[in-house]
């Protein structure tokens, strides 16, 4: 028996629709865990980087110079002197040699406070800067009409300038926050907007027919 054209048709426009909603949601789930390994790559690198510091400061105190005993002063005691009390004694260390010693533990002491500062800063810097879903979700609070992905980079980029900001991880954080609940995605043309969930609901609630 022939298949009937009439379904045939329906059923390759159903696969076709298909395919193409899943290779969307393909695309988003990409784009997704990109942005999670950048920031897993960022992490990395700041470990990386205090891990050169504790190996430069690790060398600094295995290369200190080990203490070296004293030269016992040569015996000037007399013949009969021997058969007594043991006169042999040890020469005390130096001014010079002290000074040395004590100038070298100030210097190790020193690179080493210097050099774990410098990481503090660093580590404060990164553990201090909000997320980027944080910064998301405020600016969207913060705007009284739906943004697009592109706005919302420029915006945050503008203000954030010292932070590499890429359109595409936005639109991947606006999507994860819509399938969250979190945001509203609304359609003008072929712009998709973006909206916060409690601006979204006073422009309902405005736009209501009062009863």
């Amino acid at each position: 028996m022939t298949d009937n054209p009439v379904t045939i048709t329906s059923v390759t426009s159903q696969y076709t629709t298909q395919v193409a909603q899943d290779l969307e949601l393909n695309n988003k789930e990409q784009e997704r865990i990109g942005a999670e390994l950048s920031a897993l790559q960022a992490q990395l690198k700041i470990l990386q980087d205090d891990q050169s510091v504790l190996h430069s400061i690790q060398k600094t105190l295995d290369s200190r110079p080990a203490s070296t005993p004293s030269t016992p002063e040569p015996s000037t005691s007399l013949p009969q002197q021997a058969s007594g009390k043991n006169t042999t004694a040890r020469r005390a260390p130096s001014k010079k040699a002290a000074a040395k010693a004590t100038s070298t533990k100030k210097t190790t002491v020193q690179a080493k406070k210097d050099k774990t500062q410098g990481t503090e800063p660093k580590a404060a810097t990164a553990s201090a800067q909000p997320t980027l879903i944080a910064l998301i979700r405020t600016h969207l609070d913060q705007q009284k009409e739906p943004r697009s992905a592109a706005e919302v980079t420029s915006a945050l980029t503008e203000a954030h300038p010292q932070r590499t900001i890429k359109s595409t991880v936005v639109r991947t954080t606006l999507e994860n926050l819509v399938a969250k609940s979190q945001a509203h995605r609304s359609k003008q043309g072929a712009s998709v907007l973006y909206t916060s969930v409690a601006v979204q609901a006073a422009t309902e609630k405005a736009a209501a027919p009062v009863i």
